[in-house]
């Protein structure tokens, strides 16, 4: 087994989230917010990962818009360890770029993949078992995955369809091949899935040996594989590098459709955490107290006669009177007031909102 000097990890923290204006912003998205609590949703997946991976082998990406804030959200990294890809891309050139930074200083590393955004209450729980995978990556030739076992018939999540256990792990981990990967299903497919028990939800939590991800791009992507061979090890030559050529990768391609629904083995293990990607403001009220009304809030509110309301103030008083299933939210410079159902369209009040405010 490799001691954990040659574990790294790699969190993609180059999100919108969108869904969560006013609060939401082109330069503090999600992960930079106190959705929450007291910590930043990026600092506590950086904290979750202490014990696991050396805190000097830990690399964020971000996007240069974000890059400030980033840094400065997360003072215990060195800013070289926070990289901005100068270009949008998607999952799959970034998982090319996180393998890139690790194999320029160690190709023999194995690594996770995982995102900013997520909430896990159970940190120690998610880290023990982050290590397992780290443990299991180091072994095989397989590339694995985390997935959530469902509790309801999700259509926003892809799917993993689960076949026999191939191995056991630390703190009682099963890794299971993986039959195939399954894009967002319709409600009807998804409720056979949560019926079935061999699917799990898709969590976006990687793990590979640096030399497996590679062979893999050689196969699949080889335009991945040239970029990640060609990147030097020296900061100054690497940001050239970087500058250079990450922009020519192609931009649309997802790790799932260049890589592992194309890999020749992958594993998984069900989480044993707990595990939110909170992609709406309705998500809040499983992490936040509700009232008698089943009214979530946070901040200064006061309310009469209403009922299952999601409010956030971060200042000023809010006051509800006789109004119930509202979304409100209030920042320095904006208010948000939105029925419970719409909150998949509030991206769609982006184009008519002034650009300061985006």
């Amino acid at each position: 087994m490799s001691d954990s000097s040659s574990f790294y990890a790699c969190i993609m923290a180059g999100g919108s989230g969108e869904r969560f204006w006013p609060m939401s912003r082109a330069r503090t998205p999600k992960q930079l917010l106190k959705l929450l609590g007291d910590t930043t949703l990026i600092e506590e997946t950086v904290r979750r990962l202490d014990g696991v991976v050396p805190l000097e082998n830990v690399f964020v990406l971000t996007n240069t818009v974000q890059l400030a804030a980033t840094r400065a959200a997360l003072p215990m990294l060195r800013p070289a360890q926070i990289i901005a890809e100068p270009a949008k891309r998607d999952t799959a050139p970034a998982a090319a770029l996180a393998t890139a930074l690790v194999r320029a200083r160690n190709p023999d590393a194995t690594m996770l993949v995982l995102s900013a955004d997520a909430v896990i209450h159970d940190g120690a729980g998610c880290g023990r078992q982050l290590g397992a995978a780290l443990a299991r990556a180091a072994q095989t030739d397989a590339v694995l995955t985390f997935g959530i076992q469902p509790d309801h018939a999700a259509t926003g999540f892809g799917y993993l369809e689960m076949g026999d256990p191939v191995a056991h792990g630390a703190e009682g981990s099963v890794f299971r091949a993986v039959k195939r990967f399954v894009e967002k299903p319709d409600a009807a497919t998804a409720q056979r899935y949560l019926e079935s028990g061999h699917y799990t939800w898709n969590a976006g939590i990687f793990a590979w040996r640096v030399a497996v991800f590679l062979a893999e791009a050689e196969r699949n992507a080889p335009t991945l594989a040239t970029f990640i061979r060609g990147f030097p090890a020296e900061e100054t030559a690497a940001a050239a590098y970087l500058a250079e050529k990450f922009p020519t990768l192609e931009p649309k391609v997802s790790l799932d459709y260049a890589i592992m629904e194309k890999a020749r083995a992958v594993e998984t293990a069900v989480a044993k955490f707990d595990w939110d990607d909170v992609g709406l403001w309705t998500a809040l009220p499983k992490h936040l107290p509700r009232d008698d009304a089943h009214n979530t809030i946070k901040g200064p509110v006061v309310t009469v006669n209403s009922q299952h309301n999601i409010v956030v103030s971060n200042g000023r008083m809010i006051a509800l009177c006789g109004v119930k299933d509202l979304v409100v939210v209030e920042t320095a410079d904006a208010i948000l007031v939105c029925h419970r159902d719409a909150v998949q369209d509030i991206k769609k009040l982006h184009p008519q909102l002034p650009k300061e405010l985006l």
